[in-house]
């Protein structure tokens, strides 16, 4: 692939641009995994500088974090730290991919919790996502807010993930998600999600926060 062959970061960024198209498609997302797709996006994404190759790149993989049955292998291959790591660019197209690829993931991974088919803490989780998703919960901006107010209801649905979240402050975020998030689908479902879980439940009257 061209982005093995080559320093030039215009080329990076039209070969990113052309994977993440690609990967639009659920066959071809998993002939770019195949192919090793996500650690070259990786290594593009750790050594990029320029916005809208990491923007790209961001997209690229915010499109792979969307097909349920490559979640293991996005993850063991660096796929979610590559999303971390492309946040330190700090422009907001680029944090609005980084938030859509996490949203995609805790989206699908939720569903497979349901479906039974994972089990355990959360893999964003376990990669080191939350503390990021915490302090993006409330963004100004509206695109990368929508996504990460998703992410948390998403993570938040699965009790296994209760103590996390309680310890790294989602749970207040939650509670605001549910006062005022101008979705009103993700609104009522963070207010299902704090009645029905006792965790969540018990630390919201230890600390005397109203929700709903």
């Amino acid at each position: 692939m061209l982005l093995r062959g080559t320093e030039d970061e215009s080329i990076h960024r039209v070969v990113a641009g052309a994977i993440a198209n690609l990967a639009m498609n659920e066959t071809n997302q998993e002939l770019i995994m195949a192919q090793g797709g996500i650690r070259l996006l990786s290594m593009t994404a750790a050594n990029a500088e320029d916005p809208q190759t990491l923007r790209m790149v961001a997209g690229a993989i915010a499109n792979l974090c969307g097909n349920d049955k490559l979640q293991m292998k996005l993850t063991s291959e660096g796929g979610i730290k590559a999303l971390l790591g492309m946040v330190r660019c700090k422009h907001p197209d680029v944090l609005a991919q980084v938030a859509r690829g996490i949203a995609n993931f805790a989206k699908c991974e939720s569903k497979a919790f349901m479906q039974g088919t994972r089990s355990g803490k959360s893999l964003l989780i376990q990669d080191g996502a939350l503390p990021w998703i915490i302090e993006n919960a409330n963004n100004e901006a509206s695109p990368i807010r929508r996504h990460v107010e998703l992410a948390v209801c998403h993570l938040a649905q699965h009790e296994v993930n209760a103590k996390e979240m309680i310890s790294g402050g989602a749970l207040r975020e939650l509670a605001r998600i549910s006062r005022g998030c101008s979705q009103g689908d993700v609104r009522f479902l963070a207010q299902r999600i704090l009645t029905s879980s006792p965790s969540f439940r018990s630390e919201l009257r230890r600390l005397r926060i109203d929700y709903g």
